[in-house]
Order: structure tokens, then sequence, then C-alpha cells
């Protein structure tokens, strides 16, 4: 699921920034619009898979374990924001370098050095600056509902043991709470709670199969989801609900353990957060390339697209294998260095470009 969400995202972003998609939607405007209206829904399914994952961390068996809060935080924040640091540092020198030659509306404004460390802290958002990359929101908005989970956990420990029992209604209500109410108004989407809805519908997922909630779990995603779709009809919800459901069963049949099989789809989803990241720094420098040699030409920007895609998940796969999956990886100067540099040298060429 992840490994097809992470295309998914690549291809809605080329859509949705062109140029190349300008040009191949005047032969296939129909599937142009799908990638630009709907592919981004995959973002729906990354929360849910994230609700189940936390699930069986901190509560497998829907009551609450002791756990260290403040180290499983740090420990979630260093794992987000490294391989997240250098993806930015990635977008910001592609943008710097092609914007003298490439005017157009999906390149970001110049950094300034707050804004920077603003991304750093994953609160850019919240305080208004404008986002340095393409889904930069979504890094945030996972790190705020790890956060608000753990410390709901933690809260929830404190209470006398025979009240452990209660979480897993904590959790039904602060997600029908989102599904019914917050997640209605867009003016709510920087924060935690607007999605809490997709991440606690992952979390009984996770419950309905292995844990003595069992088909309680199950009820209640059902009543969430269609609850929720009855109120106000939104999309994302819909691919929330379906998401939970399709993990639940599976979990539920036992294919999680035994399906797919090791491969193209289970590479990709072990690298998704990072051809996540990355991705937008590339498609702006292919976009960019072929916006300057072949503006015209359905076919040929057609390939570029294709090149832009793969690429990306080639360039995740590098940032996946030196930097996410080292966890030691500012424990040595070479790293912090080279970020050090390439934000440096982006600045440098705004700068002389201004």
């Amino acid at each position: 699921m992840k490994g097809v969400g992470c295309i998914a995202i690549i291809l809605h972003h080329l859509a949705f920034y062109g140029p190349m998609a300008n040009v191949v939607e005047q032969a296939a405007p129909t599937l142009i619009n799908w990638l630009f209206d709907y592919a981004r829904l995959a973002v729906q399914m990354f929360f849910v898979l994230a609700g189940y994952l936390i699930a069986a961390r901190i509560a497998p068996h829907a009551r609450p374990m002791e756990s260290r809060a403040f180290k499983l935080i740090w420990q979630r924040y260093k794992r987000l924001v490294t391989p997240f640091l250098f993806a930015v540092a990635l977008a910001i020198l592609i943008t710097a370098l092609v914007r003298p030659w490439f005017n157009h509306d999906s390149l970001s404004n110049a950094p300034t050095v707050w804004q920077i460390i603003a991304h750093a802290l994953l609160i850019h958002d919240v305080l208004g600056f404008e986002a340095l990359s393409a889904g930069v929101w979504y890094v945030a908005i996972d790190f705020q509902l790890f956060v608000a989970t753990i410390l709901i956990t933690m809260l929830t420990r404190l209470l006398p043991a025979r009240m452990h029992a209660l979480f897993p209604l904590i959790i039904i209500s602060l997600a029908a709470l989102s599904l019914w109410g917050i997640n209605r108004d867009t003016r709510f989407d920087i924060y935690a709670p607007y999605f809490f809805g997709a991440y606690g519908l992952g979390i009984l997922a996770f419950w309905s199969n292995r844990s003595a909630l069992d088909s309680i779990a199950l009820l209640a995603i059902t009543l969430l989801g269609v609850i929720a779709l009855l109120i106000d009809f939104r999309n994302p919800v819909a691919v929330g609900l379906g998401s939970a459901v399709i993990v639940s069963v599976a979990g539920r049949y036992g294919w999680l353990e035994t399906w797919p099989k090791p491969g193209i789809l289970t590479a990709l989803g072990q690298r998704s957060y990072s051809i996540f990241l990355i991705h937008y720094g590339i498609c702006v420098g292919v976009n960019a390339i072929w916006h300057r040699y072949f503006p015209t030409g359905v076919y040929v920007n057609v390939l570029g697209m294709l090149i832009a895609t793969i690429a990306s998940v080639y360039a995740g796969a590098l940032l996946y294998k030196y930097i996410e999956i080292r966890t030691d990886v500012f424990k040595r100067a070479g790293p912090g260095l080279l970020l050090v540099a390439v934000i440096g040298a982006a600045l440098l060429i705004e700068t002389m470009t201004w």
C-alpha cells in the first residue's frame, strides 16, 4: 500500500505543478485531471497505516503500555527530520538553480533563515511560513499525531489501573470528534485533530484482529466512517475508511504476513517516506529542463514525467540507504557539513540571482 501510495503522490504533484502535465493534458485530459484530483488521497492511507503501526508499538492489546514517552517522541522526531532536512535542502538548491530560467508557480520563494529553522522544527505551517517543498505539511502532521497519541497514552497510564480499559474509548471518541466535526472545517488542516480520524481508524484496525476488542473494533471503524460520510461525504474520509477496512480484514485472514512477497512493491514501501520527501525537488528539476528544451510534444513530455518518476524513486532509494536508516547520521561531521553546504550554496545562488 505504501509503495503504490508514494508513486501516486509523485504523479499527483507532476499533474499539479506541470508544465509537462499541461502538455500531456492536451491528449489525455481525463488522466491528468484524475491524478490532479484523486491521486493525492493516498496520503489518507499513509495516516491510517501510521495509526496501525503506532498501536502495535504503544498499545498492542488495546491497553496503554508503560513507555518512556519523551524518549519515543525524540526518536520519532529524529526519524522524521533527518531525511526531511536533506530532502528540503535539495529542493531549495534545485529551486535556486532553475529559478533564473524557469519562472513557474511551482517554485517557492527564496527561503529565509527563520523559514528554514521553522521547517526543521516542523512548525512552518503553524507559524505561517510558505512550504519549501511539496508534502512537508504531512511530516509536520505525522509528528503532531505521534506526539498527541504518545501523550494521551502517558496520561491514561497515570489513571488507576482499572481505568486503563477506557483507552480504546478515548481513541474512538477523539476519532469521532475529528471525523464528525473538526475534519469538516479546512481551517484546522494544519493541526493534528483534523487528521486524527484517519489515524484513529488505523489504531482500531490493529486492535480489530490483535486484541480482545476483535469484532468490536471493526464495528467501530465501520460506524465511525459511515456516519462521517453520511454527515458530510468527503473523499479523504472514504479512502481512510476503505484503507482501515482493508488492513483490518487483511490482518484477520493472515494476508499481512503472507502477501506480497518481497519485490518491487515491498521495496517501494520500505523507501516510501524517502521517496515522498525527495520527489518534489527532482520533479522541479526535470520540469524545468523539459520546459526549456521540450516545451511541446505530448510523447516527449510523457517521457519526461516517466523520467521524473523513476529519478524520484532512485533518489529516494539513495536517501533511504545513506540517511533514513542510519541512526548515527549526525554523529559524524560529514553529513552535517554537507547539509550546511547545500543550504548555504542555495542561499548564495538566490542572493546572486536577486
